[in-house]
C-alpha cells in the first residue's frame, strides 16, 4: 500500500501539491523535501507504517543521489519544465535562443542521469511570439500543474508504476555552465546577437 510521498520542491508548490494527492487518498503522508541533504535524511529511514513510499520532483533543480532512488520500492518520477528536446538545465532559455517554435513539458522515471529515464507523460504547446524565457517557464509551469492534478489520483492511490508513452529524449542535454555562458555578453558581439541573448538568458 502507498503509504509516502516525498515531494522534493518548492516550499510554494509543496502545500498545494501535496493537498491534491490528499483528496484522493486522506490516509496519505506527504513530506516536503527542498534540498538533496533534506531528501537523504527523508529516505534514510522507512515510513513509520511500513507502507511504500513514492518519490516526485516537481519543478526542482536538485540532482537526486542514486543511492536514494535506491530505497524506493517503484519509480520516482520527475516533472520537468520542458518537452523531451530540451533535457537539462534552464531549457526555456535555449528554446528562445534557438527559436523554437513548439515547445512543451514533460514526466519521467528518474534515474541516476538527469532526464534521462522513462517518459510517462509528454504535453505539446505552440511558443508565443517573440518570447523572453520567463514567458515560456510560465506556460510551462501552468502546464506542469495541469498534468500532475490529472495524474494526482493515481499518484496518490497506485503504487504500480505508470506506463511509458514510448517518447524518447532527443537534443543536447544542456548544464548549468552552459546557461552562464550563454549569459556572458562581449565586445565583438553586435545588437541583434545582444538582444537575442537578453531575452533568452536574461
Amino acid at each position: 500500500m502507498l503509504e509516502q510521498i516525498v515531494l522534493l520542491t518548492g516550499e510554494v508548490e509543496a502545500p498545494f501539491l501535496g493537498d491534491l494527492l490528499c483528496r484522493f487518498n486522506p490516509a496519505l503522508e506527504t513530506v516536503h523535501a527542498e534540498t538533496a541533504e533534506q531528501l537523504i535524511d527523508i529516505c534514510s529511514r522507512p515510513p513509520e507504517g511500513g507502507g511504500a513510499r513514492r518519490l516526485i520532483a516537481f519543478c526542482t533543480g536538485v540532482i537526486v543521489p542514486a543511492a536514494v532512488l535506491d530505497t524506493l520500492p517503484g519509480p520516482a518520477y520527475n516533472f520537468h519544465p520542458a518537452p523531451p528536446s530540451y533535457p537539462g538545465s534552464h531549457p526555456a532559455s535555449f528554446a528562445v535562443y534557438e527559436g523554437a517554435e513548439l515547445y512543451g513539458v514533460t514526466v519521467h522515471e528518474m534515474t541516476p542521469k538527469v532526464d534521462d529515464g522513462a517518459i510517462v507523460a509528454v504535453e505539446w504547446f505552440d511558443m508565443p511570439p517573440n518570447p523572453r524565457f520567463t514567458d515560456v517557464e510560465v506556460l510551462a509551469y501552468k502546464k506542469l500543474v495541469e498534468i500532475f492534478a490529472s495524474l494526482a489520483r493515481r499518484l496518490a492511490t497506485d503504487p504500480a508504476p505508470l506506463p511509458p508513452t514510448g517518447d524518447k529524449w532527443f537534443g543536447p542535454k544542456r548544464t548549468k555552465r552552459e546557461f552562464e555562458r550563454m549569459g556572458e555578453f562581449t565586445a565583438d558581439m553586435d545588437e541583434q546577437e545582444i538582444k537575442r541573448r537578453f531575452r533568452a538568458f536574461g
